[in-house]
């Protein structure tokens, strides 16, 4: 149950409720595209499953993704209102962007550059926390890398093991691709759905609603159902880009992907770093094609993808400036 909040605080859990269903929106395309592209599952019945895996991983995982978001980043003593509710419209602005586009971009990228463009703008430099934002980065940066080398060592792997198999091997890795995709969804709304736990009870921190940096049930709650909603809704710009433009995927692609980045998103939630879920999986889906052969996958793509990430973090930045320039003297402290 909630409890009594001031205006400006509904005002801020709607802009993180909205985030957060835009990034299982803009994310829904990481879980079930290679599923769908290899025929494994038809798309409606994939987006249900992954949805409902998507709204139980935050009540299993613990919060510690959220901790890392909300007390590790920026100083609670100073930071307002205004500032929260600008990283989240820039965050919110830049994922409708690049979805239009159907560019797979970074939701968690956008938030944290959000985070410190409107922080920087409203309160100087020295309300981030360098050693938290450091930490942060590193798992954003890092992360991609370690999905690339997981899925190419889990596809060579799979290639070993099934070499001289018949063609019926297909059947075994579409059905398997329902429990890779499960795992693969629980670990996203774990890994997600914290940053915008994080976010909102920062702001409750912020506004005094409560003492001390603690997750309510509550806000896991609103967090978890806002971010499978979204899921359920589906990218289907963005779901097109990662189910074909790399390679031809098959089911054997599909299910080395999804085993791959399940096991990287979930390892780093349970660590408390927040990753990107559309990098990690992207990274997978080409480190499993190059195992295959290296000419297997359009470079070119990877190329744009890579740029857009790059951007993602300083125009998200500017973004959230900007924003906290248009509403500072008109929105609450």
């Amino acid at each position: 149950m909630l409890p009594p909040l001031p205006v400006e605080v509904f005002a801020l859990i709607g802009l993180a409720v909205a985030f957060d269903f835009l990034n299982g929106f803009h994310d829904s395309s990481n879980i079930v595209a290679t599923m769908i592209s290899s025929r494994a599952l038809g798309p409606r019945r994939a987006l249900i499953i992954a949805a409902a895996a998507e709204a139980v991983g935050p009540f299993l995982f613990g919060v510690a993704v959220a901790r890392t978001i909300g007390s590790e980043i920026v100083s609670d003593a100073v930071v307002t209102l205004p500032a929260i509710m600008a990283a989240l419209a820039a965050a919110i602005g830049w994922n409708l962007i690049t979805w239009f586009f159907g560019i797979p971009s970074s939701s968690s990228h956008a938030l944290i550059g959000g985070i410190a463009g409107a922080v920087i703008a409203g309160s100087g430099l020295d309300t981030l926390k360098w050693a938290g934002l450091g930490k942060v980065l590193i798992a954003l940066f890092i992360s991609p890398v370690v999905g690339l080398i997981a899925g190419y060592l889990m596809m060579s792997l799979v290639l070993f093991l099934a070499h001289g198999m018949s063609p019926r091997i297909n059947t075994f890795f579409k059905r398997a691709q329902i429990v890779t995709a499960l795992g693969l969804a629980l670990s996203h709304g774990t890994n997600d759905a914290q940053k915008t736990m994080g976010v909102i009870t920062l702001g409750l921190v912020v506004s005094h609603v409560q003492a001390t940096f603690t997750v309510p049930m509550w806000v896991i709650g609103l967090s978890a159902g806002a971010i499978a909603l979204g899921t359920l809704t589906g990218g289907w710009r963005l779901i097109r880009t990662l189910g074909g433009r790399f390679y031809t995927i098959r089911p054997v692609h599909g299910f080395t992907a999804q085993a791959a980045s399940a096991a990287v998103i979930l390892g780093a939630a349970l660590l408390g770093g927040p990753v990107s879920t559309t990098q990690v999986v992207s990274s997978a889906i080409v480190g499993a094609g190059s195992a295959e052969r290296m000419s297997k996958v359009r470079w070119g793509v990877a190329q744009q993808m890579l740029v857009a990430w790059l951007l993602t973090i300083p125009m998200s930045a500017l973004l959230g400036a900007g924003v906290y320039a248009l509403i500072r003297d008109y929105a609450p402290r």
